[in-house]
């Protein structure tokens, strides 16, 4: 028996307001878009997709589950998120890391990690 990804659920407080920004924040399509749940994908026949839907509670603690993403240019990708409506997040880390973390406008945090070095 085999499993495939189909996708990653997140619940929002505006799901298609989150859904639109992380599309463009990761270059993704949007390929459903009902008012309580919108799903991107990176093109439409490509999975995992992620899928938000409404959940109007308020978030109290920091996620369990997040996503780390390596850019080319940290630097630069870092900026170009938070012109986004990114923000930078204090998650207890000390400052050593190679990692910046920030959330997307409902608080979610993911991680920008610092180029690959290859060779």
């Amino acid at each position: 028996m085999a499993l495939e990804w189909e996708q990653l659920v997140v619940d929002a407080e505006d799901p298609r307001g989150l859904a639109h920004w992380w599309a463009e924040a990761l270059g993704w399509v949007v390929v459903m878009d009902e008012p309580d749940e919108v799903e991107i994908r990176p093109s439409p026949d490509r999975l995992p997709g992620i899928l938000f839907g409404t959940d109007p509670t308020d978030r109290s603690v920091k996620n369990r589950l997040h996503p780390d993403f390596r850019p080319d240019d940290q630097e630069a990708e870092v900026a170009r998120l938070l012109d986004l409506g990114a923000s930078r997040v204090d998650v207890g880390q000390t400052g050593d890391e190679p990692w910046v973390v920030l959330a997307d406008p409902e608080g979610n945090e993911f991680c920008i990690l610092s180029p690959r070095h290859t060779g």
